[in-house]
Formats: C-alpha cells, structure tokens, sequence
C-alpha cells in the first residue's frame, strides 16, 4: 500500500510530522495554495501519488490524528475488503455518522455509506484501478470538495464505500481551508483507539443496509429515509422526525407514549436547565429512534460475530456518548464540557434502551 498526506503551506510542519509519525510515504502539496479554496485540487495530486506496484493507495488530511499503526490497520482492512473504497473517520452529525451511530449500537464493525451525502474523506484507501478511475472521472470537474465528488462517483459505479464504525482517525480543530469552519467542532461518530479498533475491523459484522437513519443537526431530530436518494433534489434535504414517521411505520402517539412512559425526569431537567428543554426532548427522541433501529439491525445482522465483547461495548458507549454532544447547534458545542457530555451519555443511554425494548401498537 501507497501513502500519502493531502496538505496546503500552511499546515506544512503539521504535515510532515503527521506523515514522519505514521510511516506515511510523502506529501500532496496544494499545487496552487493562493487559489480559490480547493480540496479537490490537492485531493488530485494525493491520488496521483499512487505507487504502480502497489494493490492500494491510502490519503489522509493533514488535520488528524491517528494510531502510530493506522498503515497496518489499514493494510489488513484492504486485504479482507480488496475491491471496497475504505473509509476510516466520519463526522459525528452527520447522515453518515448517524449509520454509523445505529451500526455500533447494532454490533457492526463496517457499514455502508448513504448515498445521498458527501464521502467523508480525512483517511481514505482505495484499490489502485479506483484511484486511476477517480482521477479519470475528477479531471477538468468544476468541483472543489473532494468529498462530494467522491460521492457523485460513488453513486455512478453503483457501490458506495464501506465506512469503518470504530473510527481511529480523528479530526483536529475547528479551522477550515475549504470553508467548514461554521459547523464548529467536528469530531468523530465513534472514537475507538487502535486495540478496540483492529479485532472489530478484521473480524467484525457489515451493515449493508441500515434501513431509515435517525441522525440530529442543530439542535432537531431528522431521519434519512431509504431511498432518499431518488427524490428530486438527490435526497439532499433532511426530513424532520415527525414529518417522516408516516414513513417509518410509526406513530406520532406512539412516540409520545414512549416519550411519557420512559424520560427520566431528572436527568431531563438537568439537561434542559444546561441546553434547553426543546434539546433534551429531541435528544432523547432521537436516541430513542435510533435504539428502536439498532435492534433491527442487530436481528437481522444475527450477532455481532467474532468479536472481543468488551471493545463491541467501549464502541457502543463511544457512539452513545458523541450523540449529545454531535447533536447542540455548532456554537453551543464548546459548552459540552465532560460534566455535559457524561450527563448527556447517561441521558441518551435511557431513550436507546428504551428504544432496543420499545414495542409500539
């Protein structure tokens, strides 16, 4: 496998050491770094920098951090998926953080990626005939995400990629070359350090399918409903929980009931008084969806295989844990400090039981 480090002049001793640090083969420089914010400028020569006698070809962004170890891990992951675009981190708000947040609480290790999002793209690995058919399809493209791009040839070839759920690459800081910087702190779904992570990706289930997604942005609940994707606007609007229950097979009152017969009442008004009380409903109504999904899941994936039990459950309870937090408007995300994020975790934790138990008439 082939390396290398997508970077701009700015970030270039970061680069480097990051590269030093993980054994990665070299840099990508931004091959015009006083242009127009480009990621997909530098994302091209990254894939140019493909090595002819390698089987794969991994990019990693130069603001991560990740295990000393990521090229082995990356390395065994290719072997056993040789012909799947591996992808290693995901955004903890987004639709694709959100089937990752299901597949954990469901037991995978590996879940496929929604179609109708961008590619999250800090730490890719592709097989070498996808990397030359990528570039192929990005050449002369007006697009300057990388990541959307991904997506549109993605969705052309028919497979989306495999997204793994432990995520060991983490993203660092709240700037943003290529203009994310008003979305705030954006960390990782399921946080998992290298030990956890390498059994659960060698040997841990796929989820294909993870049926109607809940995932939270700004404050409210939403569901990514299956098929999305065919709508007219691609399936790049979101869908409120409520308006998107008739699709689900649920019920509005059924919710409420839920709602009435399982919060806590203390530990909502703890988080109400710190996030407000139209928060702490959301959350636990979200986490309450995604506790009902995850049990789905979990039956139809038929156990989460041959794992080590207590790295599935630290992956479970990192997934739990980021749902609050992941879940605040951007500029309320620095209040959730580790008090809140505890409190939030042990809050959310109430509505995915409730969820994983719930049997709505």
């Amino acid at each position: 496998m082939s390396s290398a480090v997508m970077t701009h002049p700015v970030r270039l001793v970061q680069a480097r050491e990051l590269a030093e640090r993980l054994g990665l083969d070299g840099l990508a420089l931004d091959p015009e770094p006083d242009g127009p914010p480009s990621a997909m400028r530098t994302a091209m020569v990254a894939w140019a920098a493909a090595d002819s006698a390698a089987s794969h070809h991994l990019v990693v962004q130069d603001d991560v951090s990740a295990p000393e170890n990521l090229v082995a891990l990356v390395g065994r992951a290719a072997a056993r998926f040789p012909d799947e675009a591996l992808v290693y981190y995901t955004n903890w708000h987004a639709r694709n953080g959100g089937a990752s947040r299901l597949a954990a609480l469901a037991g995978a290790a590996w879940v496929r990626a929604v179609p109708d999002e961008f590619t999250p793209s800090l730490a890719v690995c592709l097989p070498l005939d996808t990397a030359d058919d990528f570039r192929e399809f990005a050449a002369g493209s007006d697009e300057r995400h990388d990541d959307e791009l991904f997506s549109v040839f993605f969705r052309a070839r028919g497979r989306m990629s495999l997204i793994a759920v432990p995520n060991v690459v983490e993203h660092i800081g709240t700037s943003s070359i290529n203009g994310h910087a008003t979305q705030g702190i954006r960390l990782a779904v399921c946080p998992t350090d290298a030990t956890d992570a390498e059994p659960l990706l060698e040997r841990g289930r796929v989820l294909e399918e993870p049926g109607w997604v809940p995932y939270m942005r700004y404050g409210e609940g939403y569901i990514r409903l299956v098929g999305q994707e065919n709508g007219p606007d691609g399936g790049r609007g979101h869908h409120r929980w409520l308006d998107a229950l008739p699709m689900t097979g649920l019920t509005e009152r059924a919710v409420r009931e839920a709602v009435a017969e399982g919060m806590p009442a203390d530990l909502a008004s703890q988080v109400a008084e710190r996030f407000g009380r139209a928060f702490a409903e959301e959350l636990w109504i979200h986490c309450l969806l995604l506790g009902r999904q995850a049990a789905e899941a979990a039956r139809r994936l038929g156990g989460p295989g041959e794992v080590p039990p207590d790295a599935l459950a630290r992956l479970r309870d990192a997934a739990v844990s980021t749902a609050g937090p992941a879940g605040l408007p951007p500029e309320r995300r620095p209040e959730a400090g580790p008090d809140e994020v505890r409190l939030m975790s042990a809050f959310a934790w109430t509505a995915v039981r409730a969820g994983e138990q719930w049997s709505p008439a």
